[in-house]
């Protein structure tokens, strides 16, 4: 087989594989700029615990309806919003660090989604709700990943100036009377809303690295926001594409493939990025 053929035959031969190339590429557009944005507010874990965040909700959904998408993805949602708000008004009222709210909130909702799917389910269906599998994506779940998609590039075009100044200063917003609060709530619900459509695809624990890996990588070789956003989003692409040729000849999970190879761009930009690169920083001592 040549190199033409085993790069491109998986996609021209089977629908899982084309259908699963769409779903990445949608999530790579929607969730890489946000993981951009959390990255830029030190919110990277905060992804992460509202990934975690969902299990619970996903959980309930799939006890009551099955593998349904209606149910898990509307019970992911409310579960996730719901750590994301309470954790937000722990922070206001005690001053704990959000952070830490969502650490304590987060790690409860992962214990609460295990247990519930463990004790009323088999371990086929919590690896399933964990790691999910983007070859197993039907057109429900792409019309779901490409509406999400579009609401999401939308919302950042017409709320883009307040998100990049409260990235930056949310002092200064919050002193000129700017939408801080509702951009930074914005921003949550369209994280959560982002990873309710990727956790179909890839599992709960699979669907951040999507989202926060590419946007990490990027971040060595650009500073500005709209290039950053770009990188990101080619480099979480070219990631679901090498991920799934990759599962696909070497037989391994998709969702861990894909993030794989999307930990391999960040090792890259680790060593070689032109923003605090390694090599570049030992060159400059």
């Amino acid at each position: 087989m040549t190199l033409d053929a085993a790069l491109l035959q998986p996609f021209i031969e089977f629908g899982f594989m084309r259908r699963a190339l769409v779903a990445v590429v949608a999530l790579a557009m929607g969730a890489a700029p946000l993981g951009c944005l959390l990255v830029l507010r030190r919110m990277s874990l905060v992804g992460d615990a509202m990934a975690h965040a969902l299990l619970p909700g996903a959980a309930v959904g799939y006890l009551i309806a099955g593998l349904s998408l209606t149910a898990m993805s509307l019970g992911g949602f409310v579960a996730a919003l719901v750590v994301a708000l309470g954790a937000g008004a722990v922070t206001r009222r005690t001053g704990q660090r959000e952070d830490a709210s969502f650490a304590a909130f987060y790690l409860i909702a992962l214990a609460l989604g295990v247990l519930l799917i463990s004790t009323h389910g088999s371990s086929v269906d919590l690896i399933h709700v964990l790691f999910g599998s983007v070859l197993a994506v039907d057109d429900a779940a792409l019309v779901l990943v490409a509406a999400i998609t579009s609401v999401t590039l939308l919302t950042l075009a017409l709320l883009y100036r307040p998100l990049v100044v409260e990235s930056f200063d949310a002092g200064f917003l919050r002193s000129v009377g700017g939408p801080g609060a509702l951009s930074h709530n914005v921003l949550l619900v369209l994280t959560v809303a982002n990873l309710v459509g990727g956790f179909q695809a890839m599992g709960t624990l699979m669907a951040v690295g999507l989202m926060m890996v590419p946007a990490i990588a990027a971040r060595f070789w650009v500073r500005d926001l709209g290039p950053l956003a770009l990188l990101a989003a080619v480099i979480a692409m070219v990631s679901g594409w090498a991920g799934l040729l990759l599962s696909f000849h070497a037989d391994l999970p998709s969702g861990p493939a894909i993030v794989l190879v999307a930990g391999g761009f960040y090792a890259v930009s680790l060593l070689f990025g032109r923003q605090d690169g390694l090599l570049r920083r030992r060159a400059a001592a």
